[in-house]
């Protein structure tokens, strides 16, 4: 087998737009099927992207024994309980961020996923795939900015659409779990460490319950990371990676543009320069770095441990905010 057959569970935007055109780029990926609850939803996503076979059940798709793996992008409560009902039908699992609502959940997961350790799970956060990221973390790895001191990343767009599902709060809605987590992500794969505490601010809307914009330090003892991300804020991203002899600026940060180049400044003593890396699709990295751990039987790129630790402090933030005191962690 040179290519692992996925499955899609949903027709969610960001697959339809996103993920699956990225894999279908792959060289190791053969999107073989996608399942919706509505029939005629997965009919016709199948036909616009020529997918094979279209079910009208996701349990229809998992027995499946053609299919090898599945990625699941549903709303964030139905992330555990699906990529659960995965490995007990012997696939390999891709999950959308944020792979859980608590760490609590995302170690049960960890857990019932170490009692099949044939299988592969991962929570997609695909931005670490990118060039721009892979030269920022070597830059920083290889003491090419001096001591790393302090990021400042910020990410917002503006959304108050009610029957929006980022808008719900028992679907997991809110800032945080859907930008933030990306926030708190980054800081901790630059800096190569867990953060030791934690102080947010946070605010909620009053109609939906869910933040709707928040602020965060995290305290990595050799340095800091600030963010603020938000759901009611101009669109906007950006991240700056800050050492003692030079910094890093990137200037799409998380959705870079799959269709045109990208560029981060490298700002020093010496003046600011440019680097400028070829079109990338980071979705498609992704499903080629994920799938030929399964054809390979070789180790994940992120562990689930890692989603268990940025759960930990996506939950700290709300705990100081609540708290108005430092949390540690």
């Amino acid at each position: 087998m040179n290519k692992v057959r996925w499955g899609i569970l949903s027709t969610a935007k960001i697959g339809r737009e996103k993920v699956i055109p990225g894999m279908q780029a792959s060289a190791f990926c053969d999107i073989a099927a996608i399942a919706s609850r509505k029939p005629e939803d997965a009919q016709a996503v199948a036909k616009k992207l020529n997918i094979a076979k279209a079910y009208g059940s996701y349990e229809e798709l998992l027995n499946d024994p053609q299919i090898d793996a599945v990625y699941i992008p549903l709303p964030n409560q139905l992330h555990v309980p699906w990529t659960m009902k995965a490995l007990e039908a012997n696939k390999h699992v891709l999950c959308e961020k944020p792979i859980a609502l608590t760490a609590e959940e995302a170690s049960q997961l960890q857990k019932a996923a170490a009692q099949k350790p044939y299988l592969k799970v991962m929570e997609a956060f695909m931005y670490r795939f990118h060039p721009q990221w892979q030269y920022a973390k070597k830059m920083v790895t290889d003491g090419n900015i001096g001591k790393l001191k302090t990021i400042q990343s910020f990410f917002s767009y503006y959304n108050d659409d009610p029957n929006n599902i980022r808008n719900q709060k028992d679907a997991g809605g809110g800032g945080m779990m859907d930008i933030g987590c990306y926030c708190v992500s980054l800081s901790r794969f630059i800096f190569g460490k867990e953060p030791q505490s934690a102080i947010g601010k946070v605010e909620f809307d009053d109609n939906f319950g869910v933040d709707q914009i928040a602020s965060g330090i995290l305290d990595f003892g050799i340095g800091t990371s600030t963010f603020t991300c938000s759901t009611q804020l101009t669109p906007y991203q950006r991240v700056n990676i800050l050492g003692t002899e030079a910094g890093i600026e990137i200037e799409i940060p998380f959705n870079a543009p799959t269709d045109a180049p990208t560029k981060v400044w490298l700002h020093s003593k010496g003046g600011k320069e440019e680097i400028v890396f070829d079109v990338a699709n980071q979705y498609t990295i992704q499903g080629d770095l994920f799938s030929q751990a399964i054809l390979n039987n070789t180790n994940i790129p992120t562990p689930l441990e890692d989603a268990v630790n940025n759960m930990k402090a996506i939950e700290a933030i709300f705990k100081s905010s609540a708290k108005g005191q430092w949390i540690e962690l």
